[in-house]
């Protein structure tokens, strides 16, 4: 229910003039990443798959695209961008759980294609129980990627009932992937050369651990982009939680100004306060002034 008067946008600390306003409801390209790692085998699988499920076929509209990653060792992309929701939740009941946790490698490719989507609206949404164990992709690499991106990041961490810290995979002595900027990136089909084999420590990789959710990490990715994260306490949770998600994205505010900044490859922030204090605001907090080829 607010207007164009209520916001205020500074780029780099300097007000800016709102050009196009706009709160419809707007097609989304949606990226989904479902954790498959041997610590979701059993109720938490389950419950991830059916929350999808309800997602894809409750919560979407009929024009939004959507492509679907599941992620152990490394990310593997189930299916590519699709308006066939239907058949999206098909190929989502056959995901299965095993192995370790990808999950730097499995946003920065997502990120890339989720980019790639028709429409203005460009978001992920990734569901994990962990932390990162598999990845040759750093924390660094990834909040590149986001940067360089238009796509929200939204993540929904499920926090290990019981004690216990995360196994975690020795790093391969080899440098870490160089993820090419600018955009384009890469994307799936054909870029990842074979994972090297790594020795399993004693209750990684082939059976269910129980691990932590790594909140930080995933907060740190999701607030640069103007998404969010919500942690919850048990696979019963995930379907409010996604219903949360699909909601926040069919009622969101767009605002557009003229970019101050020149194509000088820099960073600028994006601040934008709201005139009612009681209100929180969420957006992505800056752009990288690149030029577009």
């Amino acid at each position: 229910g607010l207007t164009v008067r209520d916001f205020t946008v500074f780029e780099d600390d300097v007000p800016q003039r709102v050009t196009h306003f706009s709160n419809e409801r707007v097609p989304v390209s949606l990226g989904l990443a479902l954790d498959s790692s041997a610590s979701m085998e059993g109720e938490k699988l389950d419950a991830a798959g059916a929350a999808l499920d309800r997602f894809l076929g409750d919560l979407l509209g009929p024009d939004d695209e959507v492509f679907l990653f599941r992620f152990s060792e490394q990310p593997v992309l189930v299916e590519g961008w699709t308006r066939d929701h239907m058949r999206l939740r098909r190929r989502l009941g056959r995901v299965s759980a095993r192995g370790g946790t990808a999950l730097y490698d499995t946003v920065a490719e997502s990120v890339a294609l989720a980019q790639t989507g028709q429409h203005r609206k460009k978001a992920l949404l990734v569901i994990s129980d962990g932390n990162d164990t598999d990845s040759t992709t750093t924390m660094r690499e990834v909040r590149q990627v986001i940067r360089e991106s238009e796509v929200l990041v939204y993540a929904i961490g499920i926090d290990a009932e019981g004690g216990g810290g995360s196994v975690i995979r020795p790093r391969s002595p080899q440098p870490p992937v160089r993820i090419p900027i600018p955009l384009p990136f890469p994307f799936p089909g054909g870029r990842r050369d074979p994972p090297q084999p790594q020795p399993p420590l004693p209750g990684s990789g082939s059976g269910p651990r129980d691990e932590r959710v790594n909140e930080g990490a995933l907060r740190e990715m999701t607030d640069l982009s103007g998404g969010r994260t919500e942690v919850i306490r048990s696979a019963r949770d995930l379907d409010p939680a996604t219903a949360g998600i699909a909601d926040e994205l069919s009622r969101q505010y767009f605002l557009a100004y003229p970019a101050a900044a020149k194509a000088d490859g820099r960073w600028h922030s994006i601040r934008v306060d709201v005139r009612d204090p009681s209100y929180r605001v969420r957006a992505r907090r800056g752009y990288v002034a690149e030029t577009r080829q």
